[in-house]
């Protein structure tokens, strides 16, 4: 029988060498024969999933992003309000090695949109996401409302952009000082946060 190719699968493989190469060399260094090396292909069998880079820099951009929304949607809603915003929260921020490499590849593509003339490929995927994790934290923040455990008077749509902003700013604390703003620190400073919003007797 003829070889079976999960073209998907070897796509993903590409832009996992992809992100290898950044995080060890930086963007600048993610050639298509770099990301063949990496990967242990030619390049012209990467060539032939990504007939530029530019296709496979969106690629692999798309892909950081999907890996957490993916998480993000197999949470399962159990236990109180307050924890289950807790749980999907700590989901988007870089508290175990995978996430870390994640935020890191990230942190070098935005760069790189940032730099792109006019509105590129990267910089919609920049937006998309950024939009994306803002509503997730207005939905979030809607559902310890609706459930009526928020402080009265409390400004929602204020409260969100100082959520997302939050959970930005770790993020990007943690990978510039992992030593000092580790995972517990992370938990506890985004507990206190949800701690600071909520009602004294809910």
């Amino acid at each position: 029988m003829p070889k079976i190719v999960d073209h998907v699968t070897r796509r993903e493989e590409i832009a996992e060498a992809l992100w290898r190469v950044v995080r060890r060399d930086g963007i600048r260094a993610a050639s298509v024969r770099t990301i063949a090396a990496e990967a242990g292909w030619s390049a012209g069998a990467v060539r032939y999933y990504f007939p530029d880079q530019a296709g496979l820099l969106s690629f692999a951009m798309d892909l950081v992003s999907r890996r957490v929304t993916d998480r993000v949607s197999a949470i399962e809603p159990k236990g109180s309000v307050q924890t289950i915003v807790l749980r999907y929260l700590e989901e988007v921020l870089p508290l175990d090695a995978e996430r870390r490499a994640e935020f890191d590849v990230w942190l070098a593509f935005m760069a790189q949109a940032r730099a792109e003339s006019g509105a590129g490929t990267l910089q919609e995927h920049l937006v998309k996401v950024h939009n994306e994790l803002r509503q997730l934290c207005e939905s979030l923040l809607r559902s310890l409302a609706d459930a009526g455990v928020l402080k009265d008077g409390l400004d929602l749509r204020r409260e969100v952009e100082v959520l997302h902003a939050l959970l930005d700013g770790l993020a990007l604390h943690a990978a510039i000082q992992p030593e000092h703003t580790t995972p517990a620190r992370l938990r506890q400073l985004m507990r206190h946060q949800l701690e600071s919003l909520m009602a004294e007797n809910p």
